[in-house]
């Protein structure tokens, strides 16, 4: 087996994994303490704006954050970055505890945890998510190459503003100014797609 600091060089080393990867594999393969802290510090705050969206008070919000981050850290070595990133796995597991809680208490569930990520689609809706991907793909393709790299950058490769303005040795006002009109270009190319 490799030692531990070989494979964190070679996790570290994969030139497209967002931050948040990159500390997650560090839990995953060697157990990272400080790359937990990492991801912990990152997904706390969020989790827990995510928890109380469905009206859960701030406290058990932060008991079931608590509670999702130590699953993190347990099952770590159930994730794998090529079947989901970083934040659609944790996001999953805050979903299930906080859906376990609501059940537990029996209180009707809000809506937006009610429908079943995992139901099986149905052939019209497959359909309309191909096409909608299409769209995307062909919105994408028409931004300009610049626009285009950032926000790949920042939405599927999960970086923050400030990772892109180092990875690419922008001034991070120029990351902004580029998301924000790359995304009202998109906007723009897809106005009518839900429609």
């Amino acid at each position: 087996m490799m030692p531990r600091d070989e494979r964190l060089h070679v996790i570290e080393s994969q030139p497209d994994l967002s931050q948040q990867t990159v500390w997650m594999l560090a839990v995953k393969e060697t157990r990272d303490r400080d790359a937990f802290a990492n991801l912990f510090d990152h997904f706390a705050p969020r989790l827990k704006g995510f928890v109380m969206r469905t009206g859960t008070s701030p406290d058990q919000a932060e008991e079931i954050v608590q509670d999702v981050m130590l699953t993190v850290w347990r099952k770590a070595a159930m994730f794998d970055p090529h079947r989901a990133q970083v934040s659609a796995w944790i996001y999953q597991i805050a979903r299930n505890r906080q859906i376990d809680v609501i059940r537990k208490e029996k209180r009707p569930l809000p809506e937006e945890l009610a429908e079943d990520p995992g139901a099986e689609p149905d052939a019209s809706q497959i359909l309309a998510v191909d096409q909608e991907a299409g769209q995307l793909k062909n919105a994408l393709e028409r931004l300009n190459s610049d626009q285009r790299e950032i926000i790949e950058k920042a939405y599927l490769g999960e970086l923050t503003h400030k990772e892109i303005s180092t990875k690419l040795g922008l001034p991070l006002g120029t990351i902004k100014s580029r998301i924000r009109l790359g995304l009202e270009r998109l906007r723009h190319e897809l106005k009518g797609l839900r429609e």
